[in-house]
């Protein structure tokens, strides 16, 4: 993404005209869940680097914008990456409790917005100049503010998605 932004953020300045840069994250780079930990850390970063890029475009008066698209559960096979693994690299071990987690994790992803929808609500976002898009607002949003507070009032983070 940094390799992106360097590469076509100049481009697009230099051209002089209206644009929109989309990073997508994760709802997984607003909140964190177990068993992710690399995959979270990517997400937090390319929100990171959105906010960053923002404040930055806002402070030259750029005629660019940014949006950070932070979806929740799309039905994409995200959770069948696998399938792209080298032989000479099998799968670690994982734990019942991992697998637990999997499981709920694959409900949840086969359950989630077509990437259609995702895309609407990309366009809408653009349209209105938003910087953060998180789908299903109704589901996250809580989680994400629970988050803040949690950060707000010096208390540890609480386990979401274990039900």
């Amino acid at each position: 993404m940094i390799h992106g932004i360097r590469t076509f953020l100049p481009i697009m300045l230099a051209h002089g005209e209206e644009g929109h840069v989309v990073c997508t994250a994760s709802v997984a780079g607003l909140i964190s869940g177990p068993f992710g930990i690399p995959y979270n850390v990517s997400k937090y970063g390319v929100v990171a680097l959105c906010e960053g890029l923002y404040h930055e475009l806002a402070l030259v008066q750029s005629k660019i914008k940014v949006s950070v698209l932070c979806p929740g559960f799309v039905n994409t096979r995200i959770l069948e990456s696998q399938r792209n693994r080298p032989a000479e690299m099998p799968l670690l071990p994982v734990s019942e409790s991992q697998m637990q987690y999997a499981e709920w994790m694959r409900a949840r992803v086969a359950a989630g917005l077509a990437p259609s929808e995702v895309g609407h609500q990309v366009f809408e976002a653009i349209r209105d100049e938003r910087f953060y898009i998180v789908t299903d607002p109704d589901e996250w949003k809580p989680l994400i503010r629970e988050r803040m507070e949690d950060i707000l009032g010096d208390r540890n983070p609480r386990l979401f998605g274990v039900s």
